[in-house]
C-alpha cells in the first residue's frame, strides 16, 4: 500500500481522514499539523520509514502519509486532486472555526475512494505518459528498422539473382555468336567444297570428249 493515511484540516484541526492500515498514526500526523506555518507552503517530512507529504493553501491544510516507495510525484499528484474535490465541496468558505471531524461524514468517503484509486491505478501523470509515448515511439522504430533491414536483405538477394542472370544472359549470348560463327564456317566449306566438286565434274565431262589437256576440241 503506497498511501497510507490521508486527511484535510483546518490549522491543527481535522475535518476528515481516512487510513487504510490498522496502525494508529494520529500522535505523528498532530505533530506534524503543529509544525506546519499558516502560509502557503509544500513540504515533506520524514518519520520513520514513512514520508509526510503536504500542501497547506488558504488556511486548509491537505496531507497524505505515504510508503518512501511512493516517491514525491504520486502523493502530491493525489493532494492536488484531493484540494481540487475539497474546493468543489462548497462548505469550506463557512468553516470559519470548525470542530474535529466535522465533515467526516461527507468528506471522508471522497478521501478514501481517491486513496483506493491511487493505491490500485494511480492516474498517469504528463512526464510518465510522455515516456511511455516515446517508449512506444522507440518500439514502432526499432520494428520499423527491422522490417528494413529485412527488406534489404531481400533486395539484396534479389540483386545478386539479377547479377547471376545478366551473367548467363551475357555467357548465352557469348556462345549463341560461336555457335554462328561455327555454323557460317561449315556453310563456307559446304559450298566451297561444293564449287570444287562441280568444278571437277564439269572437267571431267569435257575432258571425256576433247581429251585430258582439251586440245582436241581446239582442232
Amino acid at each position: 500500500m503506497s498511501l497510507i493515511h490521508a486527511l484535510v484540516a483546518k490549522g491543527n484541526t481535522i475535518l476528515a481522514e481516512h487510513q487504510g492500515g490498522s496502525r494508529d498514526f494520529s500522535q505523528a500526523t498532530q505533530t506534524i499539523l503543529s509544525k506546519i506555518p499558516p502560509n502557503n507552503s509544500k513540504l515533506t517530512y520524514v518519520w520513520e520509514q514513512y514520508l509526510f507529504h503536504y500542501v497547506s493553501e488558504g488556511g486548509y491544510t491537505y496531507l497524505v502519509m505515504a510508503d518512501d516507495s511512493a516517491g514525491r510525484r504520486m502523493p502530491f499528484t493525489f493532494l492536488a486532486e484531493l484540494q481540487q474535490k475539497f474546493s468543489t465541496l462548497g462548505q469550506s468558505s463557512s468553516l470559519s472555526d470548525p470542530p474535529a471531524y466535522v465533515l467526516q461524514g461527507s468528506f471522508g468517503p471522497t478521501i478514501a475512494q481517491l486513496m483506493n484509486q491511487y493505491n490500485t491505478a494511480p492516474p498517469t501523470d504528463e512526464l510518465t505518459r510522455a515516456q511511455s509515448e516515446l517508449a512506444q515511439v522507440k518500439d514502432i522504430m526499432v520494428q520499423n528498422v527491422e522490417q528494413i533491414l529485412s527488406r534489404g536483405e531481400r533486395i539484396e538477394l534479389l540483386v545478386d539473382k539479377t547479377d547471376s542472370m545478366a551473367s548467363q544472359a551475357t555467357a548465352f549470348r557469348r556462345g549463341a555468336r560461336t555457335v554462328r560463327r561455327s555454323m557460317w564456317w561449315k556453310n563456307t566449306k559446304i559450298v566451297a567444297l561444293s564449287g570444287v566438286v562441280g568444278l571437277t565434274f564439269v572437267w571431267v565431262l569435257v575432258a571425256q570428249f576433247c581429251g585430258a589437256g582439251l586440245n582436241h576440241c581446239g582442232s
